[in-house]
């Protein structure tokens, strides 16, 4: 890089996780026996930040960026993984409603 770059990220420039957040993703976390996380880089929407209870519910909350997703995570004591391995998905139940909501959108095509 050249001198005088501004495009590294440092521990000054990070932005600090909303306390709505990390609260939303412990309340998750404690209403579903714990959690794990996969980080969605979304272009200019952030970061979605896809949850997986332990017992199998899953949930999304939003954050501005993956840097500040990953710093939520991290306060919240949410396990974040690299991505969507098959364990992980295995362990999602999606609800009835969504399978319904799921097959009206297929019907409807």
């Amino acid at each position: 890089m050249a001198d005088g770059s501004d495009s590294t990220l440092t521990a000054e420039q990070s932005a600090q996780a909303p306390n709505g957040l990390v609260a939303g993703l412990r309340s998750f976390a404690a209403g579903h026996g714990g959690a794990k996380a996969v980080i969605e880089y979304v272009g200019k929407r952030g970061a979605r930040i896809v949850l997986v209870g332990e017992d199998g519910v899953w949930g999304d909350q939003f954050a501005d960026d993956t840097v500040v997703a990953r710093e939520a995570c991290a306060k919240a004591g949410v396990t974040v993984e690299n991505a969507w391995e098959r364990e992980l998905m295995d362990q999602m139940r999606p609800s009835n409603d969504l399978w319904r909501s799921m097959a009206r959108r297929t019907m409807a095509r």
